[in-house]
């Protein structure tokens, strides 16, 4: 979540010794010193840590595919692997400075509300790597690697879908806050569902961004997501989007309740097909980041000693983004439609259709 059109979804980690004096300032970091179950490779002298955003590393999001490209590092390159949630904005600092102290080679933040927290560290411990989901820089520390996603492209095709899939010719979307991060989701959303109208002659409304905009104002209130949900489905809106992280679950509760068999969700961030509780039954598509497999990318070229100071940017072209299958949906999305998802996608890699401002 960034500035300049930049995401971050970032999570740091650690443990040891050194860290217990910081404890009490931030969560206990919890360290990993066996790697998950089935092959896995030889140990190896690195260490890899990571951080979390506010939602912890079971948000069914942002921060779980993070921390799950961090477990992977751990089966496939031996790491040892060292992680801390952080349940508040104050724990953040601390949890960083305790990564260092148990002396993590790569320290891997996520989220937009880490970001200030993860540059002072950088500074100040520039022989440390650092790697920092879903936010950038304008004057990014040369020891930081940036993870960030272009979404509204892959939100542009799933509003594309959602607007044919809709029979109210109504769907809505809501953040969890108002930060570039959520809004480049919502905005690419919103741009094709208009590009559908264009197309096909059609007018189906956006409700919760354009003309009228919608926000939890946080990332914990699932009342307050759930009220939201339930307001959209009551106004007519039969495919909602929530960009909120963990928040989303009170959509999918929301149009799994409605009952009538027809309403649906967008997922964001993950496959909400299998990270959402009760979500096979009402998760349309899903859209995607790519957050585990560039978070591990990352970690190893810290191995591989090949480590450097970048932007990284995940778009259709590269595979960073993209949209999730239908699934259980495929038998109502007509193949001619997926056919023209196909196409647009194509059209997006190319430029002949152009996404975002």
């Amino acid at each position: 979540m960034s500035k300049s059109g930049r995401r971050v979804s970032a999570a740091a980690a650690v443990l040891g010794i050194s860290a217990l004096a910081l404890a009490a300032c931030g969560a206990a970091p919890t360290d990993s010193g066996k790697s998950s179950s089935g092959s896995a490779a030889p140990k190896i002298d690195y260490t890899a840590c990571m951080v979390s955003d506010e939602g912890g590393f079971d948000d069914r999001s942002f921060n779980q595919a993070s921390f799950e490209g961090l477990k992977a590092a751990e089966k496939d390159l031996g790491v040892t692997t060292k992680s801390a949630e952080s349940n508040s904005k104050t724990e953040m600092k601390p949890n960083i400075e305790s990564m260092v102290s148990a002396k993590c080679n790569i320290v891997v933040t996520a989220g937009f509300n880490i970001g200030d927290a993860t540059k002072e560290a950088a500074l100040k411990y520039p022989d440390t790597n650092f790697a920092i989901v879903d936010f950038g820089y304008e004057d990014r520390p040369a020891n930081v690697r940036t993870l960030s996603y272009k979404t509204d492209e892959a939100a542009f095709l799933a509003g594309y879908a959602a607007a044919a899939y809709s029979k109210t010719g109504k769907v809505g979307t809501f953040g969890g806050a108002e930060i570039p991060t959520v809004t480049i989701f919502m905005e690419g959303f919103l741009e094709g569902v208009n590009y559908y109208n264009e197309k096909k002659g059609k007018d189906v409304k956006v409700v919760g961004w354009g003309d009228s905009k919608s926000f939890v104002n946080n990332f914990s209130d699932a009342n307050k997501a759930r009220q939201i949900s339930d307001n959209m489905i009551a106004d007519g809106v039969d495919v909602i989007m929530p960009v909120a992280g963990p928040l989303g679950q009170s959509a999918v509760d929301a149009v799994n309740e409605s009952s009538n068999g027809e309403d649906a969700v967008v997922w964001v961030d993950t496959d909400g097909y299998e990270y959402a509780k009760n979500g096979k039954a009402v998760v349309l598509t899903s859209v995607l980041k790519k957050m585990g497999e560039t978070v591990e990318e990352s970690i190893k070229s810290g191995v591989d000693k090949t480590f450097k100071g970048e932007d990284y940017m995940g778009t259709l072209e590269n595979g960073g983004v993209d949209i999730a299958p239908f699934h259980d949906f495929s038998s109502k999305v007509p193949s001619e439609l997926q056919g023209e998802i196909d196409q647009l996608r194509k059209d997006i890699i190319a430029g002949t259709v152009k996404v975002g401002k």
